[in-house]
């Protein structure tokens, strides 16, 4: 994969540094500071700096699930005014991501063209995976987090004094059960797409998308017969689930070889899938033009860059997730 060593960017195939015989395994990031509303120690005890107005900015790119669920929460929990945002290019090239126009980084770094610049300004030494989302200081000139799990549940909660927001995605009362689906729908859809796309030989690929299609029939009918993942309330779970489904039919059955079943196939997914999309602030973070550009311009997936014309997606029509009940989300 192009990614930085010693501060220096080298070039090459997207994802070849996470590829061990044959198989995907992603590279874990690095960066964990926390923000909380007045700079105390965050979860476990992470270093943290305080919730400002203005002073952080989100680095993402629509075409990346991870990056999609902190603009998903960005929107939820109505901090467009307050954490600033910048979109990369989707298509992931020799350079890694990048911006069309040179974009603000802060005064101690200035302006950026390449996304790898906020990783070097950050560490000077670094050597690894760029990715996004990268959740920045523009204060500092540094980042803060590029984990998105770690940064929802940052937006989740260190700013609602600032917003009045107190919409809660990660309820103390549910979080055993939000963290039970968590773990292996990351394991098995989130990163599966991944191992699926990405598998080099077909026993890894044979493995990785009897999994994923084996837990995609699982969640089908547990939300056959409930509302959302948790229970009766949207939760994180239900947007780190969203994010992978949403790209599914247009990018990932056909560039990643996900091809068994479409979501469109399953009821209970489908209609569900619809639901989350019409949520206020949702749709906003979805982007299918750069998500299907993204994917199908992975030049080592799809040699010809050709973009598929189809399928062709309705997330507005109605669904029929209302008869099973249920109470939205806590706080609202």
């Amino acid at each position: 994969m192009p990614q930085l060593v010693e501060g220096k960017w080298v070039k090459g195939d997207v994802a070849a540094s996470e590829m061990k015989g044959g198989a995907f395994h992603r590279e874990p990031t690095r960066f964990h500071r926390w923000i909380t509303p007045d700079g105390s120690p965050g979860p476990n005890g992470q270093p943290a700096l305080p919730a400002e107005a203005g002073r952080y900015r989100l680095f993402v790119s629509y075409l990346c699930p991870w990056a999609s669920r902190t603009i998903a929460f960005r929107n939820l929990k109505g901090l467009q005014q307050i954490i600033g945002l910048t979109v990369a290019n989707p298509v992931l090239g020799e350079d890694g991501w990048t911006y069309d126009e040179p974009v603000d980084a802060g005064e101690r770094v200035g302006k950026i063209r390449f996304h790898h610049e906020l990783y070097v300004a950050s560490d000077p030494t670094y050597t690894g995976k760029v990715s996004v989302p990268v959740l920045w200081d523009m204060q500092e000139g540094r980042i803060v987090n590029n984990e998105s799990a770690d940064i929802i549940r940052i937006l989740n909660a260190a700013f609602d004094h600032l917003t009045g927001n107190r919409l809660d995605f990660y309820p103390e009362a549910l979080r055993s059960e939000i963290d039970r689906w968590n773990g292996p729908i990351y394991e098995r859809v989130n990163n599966g797409v991944y191992r699926c796309g990405f598998a080099k030989t077909q026993e890894p690929y044979d493995e990785a998308v009897a999994s994923l299609f084996g837990m995609l029939d699982g969640l089908d009918a547990h939300l056959a017969a409930n509302r959302y993942l948790a229970g009766e309330y949207l939760t994180e779970a239900d947007i780190r689930l969203f994010v992978t489904l949403v790209r599914f039919d247009a990018a990932y059955h056909g560039a990643f070889k996900c091809n068994i079943r479409r979501i469109e196939d399953y009821p209970a997914l489908s209609n569900y899938l619809r639901e989350i999309y019409q949520w206020p602030g949702i749709r906003e973070s979805v982007r299918i033009d750069h998500i299907k550009r993204g994917y199908y311009g992975i030049a080592h997936i799809n040699p010809t860059r050709i973009v598929a014309a189809g399928p062709i997606l309705d997330f507005d029509r109605p669904h029929d997730r209302a008869r099973l009940g249920g109470r939205g989300i806590i706080g609202g």
